[in-house]
């Protein structure tokens, strides 16, 4: 984009530099500078290329297999990690795989967890079966999680991730004779918060999509993916160029892999859901006004009195602090913890374990 941008701006430069010549600066200087802009971009350019080419040529392929479904209804499982301690349900987005919490041997929050006393488990919606396709966010929390609560026996800590949050939060409100406390990790509440055209331009997109969405019953994932590269697109280009330069044989480089492979393997969403959560949570903000309802019933975050954990990647650009915070604050017994990570960073990123994974746990080992 901004090479093209420099190429088709570049016939008009010579104008421009007649006006600063006036000014002071010397003509000779406009080869310079043009040669010298030209030959960053293409730099940046070249450094782009030899990242996504040594990203397709790494070797890494996932093969961990997944522990055993506990439960299972239509598209949806329960993973059943084992372990002693205290059960966590894990409740994932409905855009990405659930498996960014068991990525890698020794990127998994949820193998961690299981090897320090506490158990948990994971809901993986799966692909969006027939069924699922004409699933509203009701019918995802009040139906899937909700039943997915009370096939495990006792009571239950809900811990979301991202939108997953959202819907822990709402099924933590409508059963708290089930859940015992609640965690929200990097989920969002004011989708305004930062960018409100921005959020709004996500919204309106929605429209140009309803031929596809009538046809497929989904948003397809390669909208989706677009649609969220465009709250920071150049951040894609800036971390392939960090990859080219990066030492293959480093662990490091294997976990960049993994996590860029996950990214590309998401689901798409339910029709009814992509309505619901990118007119409503984006366009209207419905969230942060308490105007988000689920089976008929408001989110409240005020009226939840169990304990709750609340972690806010300082270094998140999908769900900014500014997004994520005012939820957090509303909540009565919450501990709140900033770590220095990004969004993905802090789940299953090189310094997960100290950033999330230790303080997490030592957080449920006290209630």
């Amino acid at each position: 984009m901004r090479s093209s941008a420099l190429i088709a701006a570049s016939p008009n430069w010579s104008n421009v530099w007649q006006h600063l010549s006036e000014s002071g600066i010397e003509p000779k200087l406009e080869a310079e500078v043009l040669a010298a802009t030209f030959k960053t971009a293409a730099e940046q350019d070249a450094a782009l290329l030899a990242g996504i080419a040594a990203y397709r040529a790494f070797p890494y392929r996932r093969d961990l297999a997944d522990p055993p479904a506990f439960w299972q209804e239509g598209e949806t499982r329960l993973l059943d990690f084992g372990g002693e301690g205290p059960q966590v349900l894990f409740v994932p987005s409905l855009i990405n795989r659930a498996y960014i919490l068991d990525l890698m041997e020794e990127a998994s929050m949820l193998r961690f967890m299981a090897a320090h006393a506490t158990h948990p488990f994971l809901l993986d919606w799966g692909w969006p079966g027939e069924a699922e396709r004409k699933f509203t966010l009701t019918d995802y929390i009040a139906g899937r999680l909700e039943r997915a609560l009370a096939a495990i026996p006792g009571p239950v800590v809900l811990a979301g991730y991202c939108m997953g949050g959202l819907l822990a939060l709402a099924a933590a409100l409508r059963t708290p004779q089930k859940v015992s406390a609640l965690a929200l990790l990097a989920t969002p509440w004011d989708f305004q918060a930062e960018d409100p055209a921005l959020a709004r331009k996500l919204s309106e997109s929605v429209a140009m999509f309803e031929p596809s969405m009538r046809f497929s019953g989904t948003l397809p994932i390669d909208v989706l993916q677009t649609l969220f590269t465009m709250v920071d697109p150049f951040s894609v280009g800036e971390k392939y160029r960090n990859f080219a330069s990066q030492d293959k044989s480093l662990p490091r480089a294997k976990r960049f892999v993994a996590m860029e492979d996950w990214l590309a393997d998401g689901v798409p969403l339910a029709a009814p859901v992509a309505r619901e959560a990118l007119g409503g949570w984006y366009g209207s903000n419905d969230a942060a006004r308490g105007a988000w309802r689920v089976a008929g019933l408001p989110v409240v975050p005020e009226e939840l009195a169990m304990p709750s954990f609340a972690a806010i990647p300082g270094r998140d650009r999908l769900v900014p602090a500014v997004s994520a915070l005012p939820l957090a604050r509303r909540l009565k017994n919450a501990k709140i913890i900033e770590p220095a990570a990004g969004h993905i960073g802090m789940i299953a990123g090189t310094n997960a374990r100290r950033a999330l994974w230790e303080p997490f746990i030592q957080w449920l080992h006290s209630l």
